[in-house]
């Protein structure tokens, strides 16, 4: 089952405005970005934050974890949307662990 474009919203709408939180539609599925990171997905419209080390000890080591996507590694999947606060705190936490994005060099033509 695809998340909904409304569930994307949602998210977005949770977290604070000065994270800049955007989405991008991935096989599928959802990237979650700030400052060029990815940090989460939102996958059968559930919510899934990358496991940093600053994040897994925030939310403990009794924190639920789900596969995204079938194959895929578990995860921290964030149950309670409610807390803005607290969500916005562990975006925050994700991105600045995060490494930075890799800079793309220019295209080159084939030709020569």
């Amino acid at each position: 089952m695809a998340s909904t474009p409304d569930f994307v919203a949602f998210v977005l709408d949770q977290l604070e405005e000065d994270i800049g939180a955007t989405s991008k539609k991935m096989f599928g599925e959802y990237g979650l970005f700030a400052g060029g990171k990815m940090f989460g997905m939102v996958c059968d419209d559930r919510f899934f934050l990358k496991p940093t080390d600053g994040v897994r000890a925030r939310l403990g080591p009794d924190a639920p974890e789900a596969p995204p996507y079938p194959g895929a590694k578990r995860i921290p999947v964030l149950e309670d949307l409610d807390d803005r606060a607290e969500l916005s705190a562990l975006v925050r936490i994700a991105v600045a662990e995060l490494p930075e994005p890799r800079r793309r060099g220019k295209s080159r033509g084939k030709g020569g």
